[in-house]
């Protein structure tokens, strides 16, 4: 029934739903879900905020639901956001039980809503305090967010190199052709809205942390009370001769993304590198280019990260849209004419020829600006961070690809991630502790790739993993694989075979290690817990 704007509606018998059970409902053409826990009826909406996943098919564990594909989490009881990717919260509806069954009580202005942005304070006149945000990706956004959200009423300004507002990074590969502005996280009018002033192309050359001061290089300056790095990574720059012929193109910007999908069609493109961006560009041309090859260093793509098995998999995918591959070889030079790229030789002695040469062989910290300043950083140029954020100086915090901070499912052990997931928790601990919450970081590492209509989907940190355990069936495309070290669990890829990799990172999140042995066991989804409760009926 419904009475103008009110909405109740019947979803189910009070014992229709085992305790522990979530189940998905439709609600005047709307998805919700309704979970039993501890015996108290919840309901939030049916789809993850980030992509749209049905959290029904998800991971429960305690108060708070997985979604099966990309690993955010939601609070049940108020829908927040808990976990990333994504930066909406959840619906959350008013349920109530009546003589044995359960009823959704709500409005069609929330039910209409998919997603919510938790409530935001504003900029207040006497604070003069300033929060600088160096970057405008995941880590940068969220910790602005977060500010905000936590209540805090300084002015926060955030700097980057770039021309655009905050957008997806993670679809420049998957859909290069998107405008700019289809991809932006969110729209101009939502910083405004949040005191969160954004200035773009301001090139960062120099911070004095002694004086809190940021020297740009159109020779201006800002003077801020805490700063946050987050600046993200930046592409390994080609060093073979020829390298800086036309058309040879790395990808970091949407720019970069429409030059490369505008150039490629109907010609011959070679990529350089077969990791995830490499493999991932390959994806989009398969169908676009004449001729897509790609050239690796390893037998396989993705090989350092998911192993030969998962690479080969990869491989054959993109192999039956035409792609041709080259491995165990690299580039020895790139030739051409009147500046223009017409071919790529190989050290094997193989000679390719090119219209469009794509780099994809890796990323850097981006943090070069930093040298000479009191910011420690490792060998590689991460920035150190501790388990709070905070760098070596007082006020100045790090977050995203630019840092080397300690792992919590690892005991600690430092780690350099660049994963769109973590980042996005890392600007949230990052806020939290600006503010003096005094919150740890504390994440199971998350990420995926897409290629071809199928989805790899990995969690943990597999580095150093000595042996893997395979489930499924790598020649249909549904497969899982456990990365093994020292006869423990450390990380897990899955293709069609959600929602465990969720699940996984459920338990790892939960501090228990998965022994090698259960694994093994052919039933061992009922010994995958968390506490007493078998993952399985945790799905």
């Amino acid at each position: 029934m419904s009475y103008g704007e009110e909405i109740t509606q019947e979803l189910c018998g009070e014992s229709d739903l085992k305790d522990g059970e979530m189940r998905e409902f439709d609600v005047q053409g709307h998805t919700i879900l309704l979970v039993k826990s501890n015996g108290i009826f919840s309901a939030v909406g049916g789809k993850c905020s980030h992509y749209g996943a049905p959290l029904s098919k998800g991971v429960l564990a305690g108060d708070r639901v997985r979604c099966p594909w990309h690993g955010a989490c939601f609070n049940i009881k108020t829908g927040d956001i808990e976990e990333y990717p994504g930066l909406d919260s959840l619906p959350c509806f008013k349920v109530i039980v009546d003589n044995g069954s359960v009823f959704i009580n709500t409005s069609k202005k929330v039910l209409e809503n998919a997603k919510r942005v938790k409530a935001m304070g504003k900029q207040k006149q006497g604070d003069r305090s300033i929060v600088a945000i160096i970057g405008s990706g995941a880590a940068a956004l969220v910790c602005a967010e977060t500010l905000r959200q936590e209540g805090y009423t300084g002015r926060i300004v955030m700097v980057t190199r770039e021309k655009h507002l905050p957008y997806d990074r993670t679809k420049l590969s998957k859909a290069m052709n998107a405008k700019a502005s289809d991809i932006y996280l969110r729209p101009e009018d939502f910083f405004s809205s949040h005191d969160i002033e954004v200035l773009t192309e301001k090139k960062v050359v120099s911070i004095n942390t002694d004086e809190g001061k940021i020297k740009f290089k159109d020779y201006s300056t800002l003077m801020y009370s805490q700063l946050l790095i987050a600046t993200g990574s930046s592409p390994r720059e080609l060093t073979c001769p020829g390298s800086d012929l036309q058309n040879v193109l790395s990808l970091r910007t949407p720019e970069d993304a429409n030059a490369i999908s505008e150039m490629a069609v109907g010609k011959n493109v070679v990529i350089i590198g077969n990791s995830f961006i490499g493999m991932e560009v390959a994806a989009f041309l398969s169908d676009k280019a004449s001729c897509v090859s790609v050239i690796g260093r390893s037998d396989f793509p993705f090989q350092s990260v998911l192993g030969p098995k998962v690479g080969e998999v990869a491989m054959k995918l993109l192999k039956e849209r035409g792609v041709n591959f080259y491995s165990r070889t690299e580039p020895r030079e790139i030739r051409g004419e009147n500046g223009q790229v017409k071919e790529v030789i190989l050290k094997n002695g193989t000679t390719l020829p090119a219209d469009v040469v794509i780099s994809g062989i890796g990323t850097i910290p981006a943090a070069s600006f930093l040298k000479g300043s009191r910011i420690a950083m490792d060998t590689r140029g991460a920035i150190f961070v501790d388990q709070f954020m905070r760098t070596s100086v007082p006020d100045v915090f790090a977050a995203g690809d630019v840092v080397s901070f300690p792992l919590s499912i690892m005991e600690g052990h430092r780690a350099n991630i660049g994963h769109w997931q973590m980042a996005q928790h890392h600007g949230r601990i990052a806020a939290l502790n600006m503010l003096n919450k005094q919150v740890p970081v504390n994440s199971v590492p998350f990420f995926w790739t897409f290629l071809l209509g199928k989805s790899i989907r990995y969690a943990g940190f597999g580095e150093g993993y000595t042996e893997t355990e395979v489930k499924g069936n790598l020649e249909e495309f549904k497969f899982l694989v456990f990365y093994i070290k020292d006869d423990f669990v450390v990380a897990v890829s899955s293709m069609n075979f959600d929602p465990i990799v969720a699940q996984v990172a459920e338990v790892m999140l939960s501090g228990r290690k998965i022994a090698k042995k259960e694994v093994l066991s052919d039933d061992f989804l009922n010994l995958l817990t968390i506490g007493n409760a078998p993952v399985k009926q945790l799905a």
